[in-house]
């Protein structure tokens, strides 16, 4: 005679076969696209760990800092460094034509605005 998926035991109750439920299920996929290159690289870090790819990209998800490239107080000052490059070409330019005495005050208007910029980005690193 066959048996029954569920046991009876010597109590009374029916005992569950099979292998228990997980209390956390990973229930969602998340898709990456990576080029050839990057997955042999991924899985040499994950083979080096001794962790399956999918279990090494969790925990560097877990444990990696990201930090922003550029804080928008930084990008403000490369901005106006842009700014100041831009001032500095059309000046050159009319240096070219009207001679450097011309621009003079110019250039030490704009040379101080450069060094005002320096000192505050050398006491936001500070």
């Amino acid at each position: 005679m066959k048996k029954l998926a569920k046991e009876k035991e010597a109590d009374g109750k029916t005992r569950k076969r099979g292998r228990p439920k997980k209390a956390i299920t990973r229930s969602i996929s998340l898709v990456v696209r990576i080029t050839p290159t990057e997955r042999l690289a991924i899985a040499g870090k994950a083979r080096n760990a001794g962790m399956r790819i999918s279990d090494w990209f969790r925990q560097s998800a877990k444990t990696s800092v990201i930090r922003p490239r550029l804080s928008t107080e930084e990008t403000g000052h490369l901005r106006t460094l842009s700014g100041m490059a831009n001032n500095l070409n059309q000046l050159t330019k009319l240096a070219h034509k009207g001679g450097l005495v011309s621009i003079m005050t110019d250039l030490r208007e704009l040379l101080g605005e450069v060094e005002r910029l320096m000192e505050r980005i050398g006491k936001d690193d500070g």
